[in-house]
């Protein structure tokens, strides 16, 4: 029996050092990420450290993450499988190389979805220039533009919804489920439907499905919009405190 794990990044896996527990030994941290000038940026307590030396004796790891190609180089760490980025907007096969049907599925689709992002994002970036602190962007990996991501220099989530209650949600493109959205810390994305984790998971899970007779398969995830690709999986890791556990515990 094959076994896989389908493995959210930032959050999960690591974290900058500021969401590092108090009680956390710096000594102790693993430089995982780093940003684009080569400054360290995010870390692996020992648990973590333990956990990926885990998943790598047994598990074939395939990466899902909303990070971009950029990005998602600045990972040090020895990734041997596909990749999932962007939210699932993009697909890389073992040898770096875009999954070229993936691809074409998504381009398809996109153009119809892209117009309304851009009116939507019109909204957002008129909101931002009257309120001090917002740093809205447009995502755009492989020449294509993906979604668009908010962030605040005060570093609330408390502070980007108040964004998102009042121009976000009542637009009438997320109203009709053209467009979605997701917050989590000082992280608010609005995105095209088509793109998410879970219908890129199940274009791997299909193909892997393919290739082993039998396949076992592990999510890992922090954020609610982890959820949907965990509930392919046969079995799921939730890191305790994060938001996904939060939401579960308290449900």
């Amino acid at each position: 029996m094959q076994s896989y794990i389908f493995l959210d990044l930032d959050d999960t896996l690591f974290q900058t050092l500021r969401k590092c527990a108090p009680s956390v030994d710096d000594s102790a941290l693993q430089v995982r990420a780093f940003l684009p000038d080569g400054t360290p940026n995010s870390f692996a307590t020992r648990k973590q450290q333990w956990l990926w030396q885990w998943l790598a004796k047994g598990f074939r790891i395939v990466p899902v993450t909303a990070r971009d190609v950029h990005a998602f180089h600045r990972v040090n760490l020895p990734f041997q499988e596909e990749v999932v980025l962007n939210h699932g907007a993009v697909i890389l096969d073992k040898q770096r190389n875009i999954d070229a049907v993936w691809m074409d599925r998504m381009l398809r689709k996109l153009p119809a979805c892209h117009e309304k992002l851009l009116a939507v994002w019109e909204a957002v970036e008129r909101y931002c220039r009257l309120h001090d602190g917002f740093k809205p962007r447009l995502v755009d990996d492989f020449d294509i533009t993906w979604y668009g991501v908010i962030k605040h220099s005060d570093g609330t989530e408390a502070t980007l919804k108040k964004l998102l209650d009042d121009i976000i949600k009542p637009h009438p493109h997320i109203r009709d489920g053209s467009l979605y959205w997701h917050l989590n810390g000082n992280n608010l994305a609005v995105l095209p439907s088509i793109i998410n984790k879970e219908s890129a998971v199940s274009y791997l899970m299909d193909s892997y499905k393919q290739q082993h007779s039998e396949v076992l398969t592990f999510g890992a995830g922090d954020s609610k919009t982890d959820a949907p690709f965990l509930a392919l999986c046969d079995y799921a890791l939730i890191p305790k405190n994060t938001q996904l556990f939060n939401a579960l515990v308290v449900a």
